[in-house]
C-alpha cells in the first residue's frame, strides 16, 4: 500500500485545514488508519485513528473536539479535518495504515506510511 498525504499549509491560529490521504489500492479499506505528526526535535506522535469501517475512532487528548478523522473506503481516502488550530499543532503530518483492522495509537502497529504534509500554524 502506498500512501500520499496532502492538504497541509500555513494558517493562522484559529483557522482550519483538511488533510487528505490517498491510498494506492483497496487493501487500505481492510486496515485501521491513523494520522501522526512530528514537530521539529520531537518524536512522532499519534494524533487520530480510525478502524477499517469507521466505527471506532481515537484521538490524542489535545486534539479532541477540534480534529475529526474520517474515511471513504470507496475512494481509498482518509481525511483529517482540523479546526481551531493552535501553534502547537505545527508539525509534519503523516498518514499510516495499520497492520490490523482495528484502531490503534501505537506506531509499531502501523505498517505503511505516507511521505508527510507540513502544517504551520502562526499565532
Amino acid at each position: 500500500v502506498q500512501l500520499q498525504a496532502f492538504g497541509g499549509g500555513s494558517v493562522q491560529a484559529g483557522g482550519s485545514l483538511r488533510l487528505s490521504c490517498a491510498a494506492s489500492r483497496r487493501t487500505s479499506s481492510n486496515n485501521g488508519m491513523g494520522w501522526f505528526r512530528q514537530a521539529p526535535g520531537k518524536e512522532r506522535e499519534f494524533v487520530a485513528g480510525i478502524s477499517w469501517n469507521g466505527s471506532s475512532r481515537q484521538y490524542k487528548d489535545s486534539v479532541k473536539g477540534r480534529f475529526t478523522i474520517s474515511r471513504d473506503n470507496a475512494k481509498n481516502m482518509v481525511y483529517l479535518q482540523m479546526n481551531s488550530l493552535k501553534s502547537e499543532d505545527t508539525a509534519v503530518y503523516y498518514c499510516a495504515a495499520a497492520r490490523t483492522a482495528s484502531v490503534s495509537q501505537q506506531k509499531a502497529l502501523y505498517q505503511y506510511w505516507g511521505q508527510g504534509t507540513e502544517v504551520t500554524v502562526s499565532s
